[in-house]
């Protein structure tokens, strides 16, 4: 399979010329986003964005209204090539002590969250799009759209919060963003099997239970890629001979176990992330030092080259003359329906995601209410967290190329419609709200406050929970038993991460995990 489906392929030089051009508008964009990095209002992505833009323009008048396209972008490419290190590098670079610490809130969000959002958001467009004189759409079309739109993109708010400073916030939007990407890309292939001419009731709780089981085998294989590559790591010591073979063998049972997934009709995305993690926390001790500093630069710089490439191609996919002039043919020419049709999925998408974080917010307050070690989720943090999924990036884009498009054509005018509603809708929300989201966090968690919460965190001494013991009497057992009974229904986030930090030094380390002095525990 090519890797890129070229707009000049007349030759072996032509190919080589988009890919050349291309590669120096890349190195262009990191140099102007280095600039601009001190920049109150602008970040990577909006700045990879604008050079898509301007660059698109540039091509367009070279074209002379022909193309704005240097390659035309196949959406299997990526998700086969573009979206594994992104999804990789997440998960291994993840804080694991603050992600396991806050594993079910961020898990309510990044799951629960993303089916409430995909069916108010599925619901309303089925609902409004017929009103705005916009047919067309089948049953799985409209659902596909939930998901499309579910898939939040929290880069933006993640260049401004600091881990330091805010850690439980920096934590419940990092995890929420990457779980929520797996879950939308699992929805949305679940959703795809759905037979239109059958769907009730049962339809959809058919795609629910193929959920369920997709997220539970992808997640136990990723942890299975994880800990093998551990165990050869620390059984074989590769590092003695050569730190090249390690980094190798890490990157590629990465890769091995995403294409592994997806042979298998899994989720590859679920698979990685939580190889990664399980890497990140075990294989990355039993490493030589040179190779731990590698493998960390190294897995963030092709995850940035392609979050870089992916944003730098919406912009200059945004000046497709033919898709807008298809998706016009649709609409009858009509502007106010085009506009109707974008703010529709605008305003579905903020009522969508107020109506998880705020509740699903309060619900973990309760269930922390009496964990000292946990600060509560203050509003303001809920909405910097409701904020930060208005976004909408490269994930959103590869479902609707995938759903309307084929190898980056469409012939559809209806499908046309929607993927420059899905094109919009990531311009406007990540130049506006991406625009506005260093004020608005400045605004709502000034300095002082973060300090506060770091100086609140690090002051409370640890807690240590009782474990069943074979020394002691069934008595004393059994007064333990109730204590940890009683400590998990009043503290269960907290009861559960200290279990398992327990189980995890006891028994997971000793065997996957080289002894170290200096390493971040979960």
């Amino acid at each position: 399979m090519a890797l890129f489906n070229y707009v000049n392929d007349t030759g072996s030089h032509e190919m080589v010329v988009p890919i050349t051009v291309f590669v120096a508008i890349l190195c262009f964009c990191l140099v102007i986003g280095h600039l601009l990095e001190e920049n109150k209002w602008v970040n990577e992505s909006i700045t990879a964005i604008i050079i898509g833009l301007i660059s698109g323009t540039i091509i367009l008048l070279i074209s002379k209204g022909k193309s704005s396209h240097i390659l035309r972008f196949n959406e299997e490419v990526f998700f086969i090539y573009l979206l594994p290190p992104i999804i990789f590098n997440a998960g291994f670079q993840v804080k694991k002590k603050q992600f396991f610490h806050n594993f079910l809130t961020i898990m309510s969000f990044g799951v629960i969250g993303v089916f409430i959002s995909s069916s108010i958001i599925a619901s309303g467009s089925w609902w409004i799009f017929p009103k705005l004189n916009f047919n067309g759409l089948t049953i799985r079309d409209y659902l596909g759209i939930g998901a499309i739109f579910s898939s939040t993109d929290t880069v933006c708010t993640l260049q401004v919060l600091h881990q330091d400073e805010t850690p439980l916030l920096y934590s419940l939007v990092f995890g929420e963003g990457v779980v929520n990407d797996a879950t939308s890309v699992v929805l949305f292939n679940a959703v795809q099997k759905i037979d239109v001419a059958r769907f009730n009731g049962w339809s959809a709780f058919h795609v629910f239970l193929d959920f369920l089981y997709l997220f539970s085998t992808s997640t136990c294989l990723g942890v299975a890629v994880g800990l093998i590559t551990s165990y050869i790591l620390k059984g074989l010591y590769f590092g003695r001979h050569s730190t090249v073979r390690e980094i190798s063998l890490m990157l590629l049972m990465a890769y091995l176990s995403y294409m592994l997934a997806e042979l298998w009709n899994l989720s590859g995305i679920l698979t990685v992330f939580f190889s990664g993690i399980l890497m990140s926390h075990y294989a990355w001790h039993n490493v030589t030092d040179s190779s731990r500093i590698t493998t960390r630069h190294a897995f963030e710089a092709m995850s940035f080259i392609a979050e870089t490439f992916i944003f730098l191609y919406v912009g200059m996919d945004a000046l497709d003359i033919e898709k807008w002039k298809m998706s016009q043919q649709s609409l009858a020419g009509s502007v106010w329906t085009s506009m109707g049709i974008y703010v529709t999925v605008l305003v579905l998408m903020a009522i969508g995601r107020a109506a998880f974080v705020f509740p699903l917010s309060v619900l973990s307050n309760f269930m922390n209410r009496n964990a000292r070690r946990t600060p509560p989720i203050t509003f303001k943090h809920q909405i910097v967290i409701w904020w930060a999924g208005l976004m909408r990036g490269a994930v959103s884009i590869a479902l609707a190329f995938k759903q309307f498009t084929f190898s980056g054509v469409t012939i559809d005018p209806v499908h046309a419609v929607m993927v420059t509603t899905t094109v919009v809708v990531v311009l406007f929300s990540t130049l506006v709200f991406g625009f506005l989201t260093k004020p608005l966090i400045h605004h709502l968690l000034p300095q002082n406050d973060s300090r506060r919460g770091i100086d609140r965190e690090s002051s409370i001494s640890k807690e240590t929970l009782p474990l069943l013991s074979f020394d002691e009497s069934a008595t004393t057992n059994l007064l333990r038993a109730k204590d940890s009974l009683s400590m998990l229904l009043q503290r269960p986030v907290y009861t559960i991460h200290s279990y398992w930090r327990r189980f995890d030094d006891t028994y997971m380390r000793p065997i996957f995990c080289a002894p170290t002095t200096n390493e971040e525990s979960v």
